[in-house]
């Protein structure tokens, strides 16, 4: 098991969130682009993160999440992968109505109890 200082953030989404990631220092990335089929594309780059041993979070745009439901569903079913994946909204917003709700029930489920902040 890769030792969790060493574990990497990856971001799949548009140019611009993953440009903005990248100024964070965010080194692992796929662009999607627009003009393709963006499901595969998608579909393709979590599976490859998924499956690399040294990502631990995937940061993925929220209008990218339905596309991914089964793989996320099977890899939790199997338990073959401790990749966490963090929806985040796009330039044009959320389609959460509480954000700050959707990610407290989140991390509750995630790890198992709130944070208070």
């Amino acid at each position: 098991m890769t030792d969790i200082k060493r574990l990497e953030i990856a971001v799949v989404g548009d140019e611009d969130t993953v440009n903005g990631l990248r100024l964070g220092g965010v080194r692992r990335y796929r662009i999607i682009e627009e003009t393709g089929d963006v499901r595969e594309q998608v579909r393709a780059a979590v599976s490859e993160f998924m499956d690399e041993p040294d990502i631990g979070i995937i940061a993925i745009l929220e209008d990218y999440a339905e596309t991914i439901e089964d793989i996320v569903a099977r890899a939790r079913e199997k338990k073959t992968s401790s990749v966490v994946i963090i929806e985040v909204p796009s330039k044009y917003g959320t389609r959460y109505e509480d954000i700050n709700k959707y990610y407290k029930d989140y991390i509750r489920k995630i790890i198992g109890f709130d944070i208070e902040i």
